[in-house]
């Protein structure tokens, strides 16, 4: 089977700003640990490579990608051991032979170097919210794969990350119209309840932005949505997905 490129967009972020709305430092924003979460990474990266494709890693400055503290734990695994183990194990060899440790800054990477890449993967956790939707390079990179119709999979905050494609061209929201799945406000509002804060919000976000977001129980057991060139999908059940 013929080898294609797929480019992985990273966050640098190692944190994401949390509001707290409880306690003495209510109204204060602090920095929440967050990061790549492991098992959205690591499952589809399983999948590209053992199709035989090549990957390269990306972020906005390059910087040495951090794991999300609670996609670490044998709960994320579903007490699976193993399974983290092999998760783990990948991400190692990512660093050996990929550069995982060192992205490709966006800025490196040429438009005329675009046309190599067959598709693009954006892996979730809270880490996108910091630094991917603001970046006019990534919105050079998404608006890319959109007008040449390549396969853009984002899965859980992911999807955030679309908010990019304002920053570059004309400054529209290219996939206004589009059918999206993402991490639902159902979901961050019980996330907020454990850290006593509110976090930037994804399925209402881009709701507003005139996606048409398609949230409920197939898409939070694994199911995936796919519009035009866009795959997405709603959290870490569905990493494991076709």
């Amino acid at each position: 089977m013929h080898s294609k490129k797929v480019l992985v967009i990273l966050s640098d972020g190692h944190f994401f700003p949390l509001k707290r709305n409880t306690g003495h430092d209510a109204g204060k924003v602090v920095d929440q640990p967050s990061g790549y979460f492991l098992q959205e990474l690591a499952k589809p990266l399983n999948k590209i490579l053992n199709a035989g494709h090549e990957v390269t890693f990306a972020s906005p400055q390059g910087r040495e990608p951090a794991p999300d503290p609670s996609s670490e734990s044998l709960v994320a695994n579903a007490g699976n051991f193993y399974e983290r183990q092999r998760e783990y194990n990948l991400i190692e060899r990512m660093k050996r032979e990929n550069g995982f440790s060192t992205p490709r800054p966006f800025n490196t990477i040429s438009n005329d170097e675009l046309t190599t890449f067959a598709a693009v993967f954006i892996p979730g956790e809270h880490a996108p919210l910091q630094d991917l939707a603001d970046n006019a390079e990534l919105g050079r990179i998404l608006r890319y794969f959109h007008q040449e119709n390549k396969p853009t999979a984002v899965i859980c905050h992911g999807p955030y990350a679309l908010l990019s494609t304002k920053k570059a061209g004309d400054g529209s929201f290219v996939y206004c119209g589009y059918k999206i799945t993402s991490w639902s406000d159902a979901e961050e509002n019980l996330m907020e309840t454990l850290w006593g804060g509110e976090a930037n919000k994804v399925e209402s976000t881009l709701r507003n932005e005139g996606a048409v977001m398609v949230e409920g129980v197939r898409e939070k057991t694994g199911g995936t949505t796919l519009h035009r060139e866009l795959v997405s999908a709603g959290n870490p059940v569905a990493a494991n997905g076709g």
